[in-house]
């Protein structure tokens, strides 16, 4: 029972402060926060995603590049540019690292905005920080595992972050349905998608990526859009106004072929 709490957990609230913090605010700025609160959860999407902890400057620049070029050839992640899951994952750690180690300069309008934290990056990125995480992750299975097949689990936390990732930048895209008409070929995968927390609703959020709600129609729940309204209320953040979250978003550059 420990290991499989100890896993759900992770892989909630991983998922859950990458798309919060990673992707909503960081990549998109759906919503505003004060300085003190970009930094907490900035820490906070650090200790839960660990030794696969992603940096927002990383991230924010990959996503937004994968906004202007959806599923064409500039695509840093589309499966439509590889034949499996596991070429697309290569191909997108190599061009994250290119940014997130700051090994390569992106264009201007890619890079404005982002929660960046250089300090956090340097630690995260450190080996002494991934050894300390991935020997917290080994000890405790060595505590908790009460049979094999649970180690089977281990690998998993190791890289939970870019699994996340996988998973919605390929199914979001290979799989699911569409309400909308797009260049792209993204589709909402589950109608209610408890798995991610709304991410694979992708042809909704392609459509308006400045929506903080990834569910459009009535059945289609998004978990973090809960969350979400609930730290507007708290006055934790703050939404934009309702016609912005409709409009195209403003911080990236246009849908280039």
């Amino acid at each position: 029972m420990a290991i499989a709490i100890f896993f759900v957990g992770h892989w909630v609230s991983s998922v859950f402060f990458q798309t919060f913090f990673l992707h909503r605010y960081g990549a998109h700025k759906q919503f505003t926060m004060s300085k003190g609160w970009e930094r907490f959860f900035h820490i906070c999407t650090y200790l839960t995603q660990g030794s696969s902890f992603l940096s927002s400057r990383g991230y924010a620049i990959l996503h937004r590049m994968h906004h202007a070029y959806s599923d064409g050839p500039k695509d840093p992640h589309s499966p439509e540019n590889h034949s499996n899951l596991f070429t697309m994952m290569l191909a997108t750690k190599k061009r994250y690292d290119a940014f997130a180690y700051r090994r390569e300069e992106p264009e201007a309008r890619f890079a404005k905005g982002i929660p960046d934290w250089p300090a956090l990056d340097r630690l995260s990125q450190s080996w002494l920080a991934r050894i300390v995480w991935l020997t917290g992750y080994t000890l405790f299975y060595v505590a908790f595992a009460t049979h094999w097949w649970m180690w089977l689990l281990l690998p998993a936390h190791f890289i939970m972050g870019p699994i996340h990732g996988a998973i919605v930048n390929w199914c979001g895209h290979r799989y699911g349905y569409r309400n909308f008409d797009s260049d792209d070929v993204s589709r909402n995968t589950l109608v209610f998608d408890f798995v991610t927390w709304g991410e694979l609703f992708q042809n909704n959020h392609h459509r308006h990526a400045m929506r903080p709600n990834f569910g459009v129609r009535w059945f289609e729940i998004d978990p973090t859009w809960q969350v979400i309204r609930i730290f507007a209320w708290l006055g934790i953040i703050e939404l934009r106004p309702a016609h912005e979250q409709m409009d195209s978003d403003d911080s990236l550059p246009a849908k280039a072929a």
